[in-house]
């Protein structure tokens, strides 16, 4: 059954697509907020934050296994595209 996921790594596995915030980016920001807290600020005084750079990975391996013809548009718009 055709899946997506939010990090690179699942389409990398052999999901069909992937589409989600990066997560160096996700561990980058990750660090700020433990340097944060270990200087003495509250977890609950800091900001929640959204991710500003998005992945979109497709496997067009999956695709046609699923019987899938996946439009060239689609292909364009991808990140990475996985053979």
């Amino acid at each position: 059954m055709p899946a997506i996921a939010g990090n690179r790594e699942y389409a990398e596995s052999g999901l069909l697509y992937s589409y989600g915030g990066l997560l160096t980016d996700q561990f980058r920001r990750a660090a700020y907020y433990v340097d944060k807290i270990f200087r003495g600020a509250k977890p609950g005084d800091l900001p929640v934050e959204q991710p500003t750079r998005y992945s979109f990975v497709i496997n067009r391996k999956t695709a046609r296994a699923l019987g899938l013809t996946l439009p060239a548009e689609f292909l364009l718009r991808a990140d990475a595209v996985i053979d």
